[in-house]
């Protein structure tokens, strides 16, 4: 009976939503009988002949787990997280239009003049849905920090499930010499995918039933528009070329970020740098991030202007912002475009040992790239470019441009395109290891600091802390130390910059501006 409510609520869930209709509802109640092995039981007599309403309280992720309880007990996946995870979205899959009905819905309101209304739609049926996890995303721990810089955006990414101890042991016995399907998370394959467990040919892959992708076209060339399952700001989408292919910042990838926002105008979309170490991304299938959302790098303020001769009409300023930031602006977007251009062929181009900057190695290994991002405000098109160098020394192994190893206790991964912009994804492991950190400080004693696993990589930092802020008690710790990791980010940034703000760095920048 459990099953029954839980499978007919879930329908009911569907059809307000608008993934079904009304006349789906039976059928809809016999498909996820057929996706979890089961022939019955038979759904209430008066719900089937009733309209449907959704429960006040419906738990989708509640609902998809005793879904995936039942389709495990009757051996219909492995029982694990991602088996059940699977079951969840072949069901959901089902529920909901299909890519034609959703790319029809997202092209009729952009050529009838309503662009957001595409995205806004397109949205809520990937959140809907189930593929955009609304639930695990809301666990993340959020907050801003006044730098001087301005705010920066911090969050804890909670929401990726950890894995399965009996998924890693499969994945270490697996075989995976055969053909990889889908080639990565990223290509357009994946639409409609089952996904597969760690054991399978291939290693595990996320099943991708729910998923939906728009086809549009950029620069001539089709690519897919999809929304984040796990986004961290307002509608984070990601375009990915319809072709399996590397990433590359030249003129074709300006161009499709010009042609991104003439489609979808509200939105930003950048790209992460195309060399090692100074991206976050996955740099074999040529993609970009973008979406609703307003970044801090954005709102930074201008320190300089500079003018490039053969581009009269193009705005340019040096912004004041850790990274080392250009922004160009201006209406005409073929001069934005090649001022751009111009910018990213000169840096690529560009060496100074007073800085520690070298544009490639003797055997001709490239280290400069760009983070561009663009957006439109208004009838302007601005260009974002942050400059990038991913040279490495013995001091700094992992990267000269890099966050250096006193700050690696809070963050040691790369600098992508999203926290070059000033928000902060830091790992999971800091909510354990700062409520570490907050009893030894409470307790007052600074040894237990070094002596806990969970504190020791912080001790330094936490002893700092201590000395700055004698005030320190149960009721403003939190503040304190949230306080504190929004500093860290800041001076993460810093080290990613390539052109401090000290006079070196200052008179550097001005030489490579100068040049242009």
């Amino acid at each position: 009976m459990a099953l029954t409510q839980t499978i007919q609520q879930l329908i009911d869930y569907c059809g307000t939503r608008g993934l079904i209709g009304p006349e789906d509802r039976v059928w809809a109640y016999n498909t996820v009988l057929d996706a979890i092995w089961a022939k019955g039981p038979a759904p209430d007599e008066a719900w089937v002949h009733a309209g449907g309403t959704e429960a006040p309280r419906f738990d989708l992720e509640a609902a998809l787990l005793a879904i995936g309880d039942a389709a495990v007990a009757n051996g219909a996946e492995e029982d694990t997280a991602s088996g059940r995870d699977r079951i969840a979205m072949r069901v959901m899959g089902a529920l909901m239009p299909k890519p034609s009905e959703v790319a029809a819905r997202f092209h009729d309101s952009v050529a009838a003049g309503n662009p957001r209304e595409a995205t806004g739609t397109f949205y809520r049926t990937c959140c809907d849905a189930g593929y955009v996890r609304r639930a695990a995303i809301a666990r993340n721990v959020k907050w801003n920090t006044g730098t001087e810089w301005g705010d920066l955006e911090i969050t804890i990414n909670l929401s990726k499930p950890e894995k399965d101890p009996r998924e890693i042991a499969a994945a270490g016995a697996a075989k995976n010499d055969g053909e990889k399907y889908p080639a990565c998370q990223l290509c357009i394959q994946n639409e409609g995918y089952p996904g597969r467990g760690a054991a399978a040919a291939g290693g595990a892959h996320p099943a991708r039933q729910n998923l939906r992708i728009v086809p549009i076209e950029l620069a001539g060339e089709r690519w897919g528009l999809q929304y984040s399952p796990y986004a961290y700001f307002n509608e984070h989408c990601i375009a990915m070329s319809a072709e399996h292919r590397p990433m590359h910042i030249d003129r074709d990838a300006l161009e499709h970020l010009l042609d991104f926002v003439d489609l979808v105008p509200h939105y930003f979309i950048g790209s992460n740098a195309d060399l090692p170490i100074v991206g976050g991304s996955i740099l074999s299938h040529d993609h970009y991030q973008g979406g609703a959302h307003v970044f801090p790098m954005m709102k930074a303020k201008v320190a300089d202007t500079f003018a490039m001769r053969r581009y009269p009409h193009a705005e340019c300023e040096v912004l004041r912002w850790p990274m080392s930031a250009l922004r160009l602006r201006g209406r005409a977007r073929g001069e934005v475009l090649d001022a751009a251009v111009h910018v990213i062929d000169a840096w690529r181009a560009w060496t100074d040992e007073s800085v520690g900057v070298r544009a490639h190695d003797e055997d001709g290994t490239p280290h400069n790239t760009v983070t561009p991002v663009v957006r439109r405000v208004g009838a302007s098109y601005e260009v974002y470019l942050a400059l990038r160098c991913n040279v490495t020394s013995e001091e700094n192994p992992l990267g000269d441009f890099h966050p250096h190893a006193q700050w690696h206790h809070i963050k040691r991964e790369n600098i992508g395109l999203i926290e070059v912009m000033g928000l902060a994804i830091l790992p999971a492991r800091l909510v354990g290891e700062l409520a570490a950190v907050k009893k030894h400080l409470l307790a007052g004693d600074l040894d237990a600091l070094e002596a806990d696993e969970a504190s020791a990589s912080h001790a330094a930092w936490a002893r700092e802390i201590a000395a700055v802020h004698p005030e320190l008690d149960e009721r403003n710790i939190d503040d304190i130390l949230r306080e504190g990791v929004g500093q860290v980010f800041g001076h993460v940034l810093e080290d990613a910059g390539v052109f401090k703000w000290d006079e070196a760095g200052r008179a550097a920048q001005r030489r490579f501006v100068d040049s242009l």
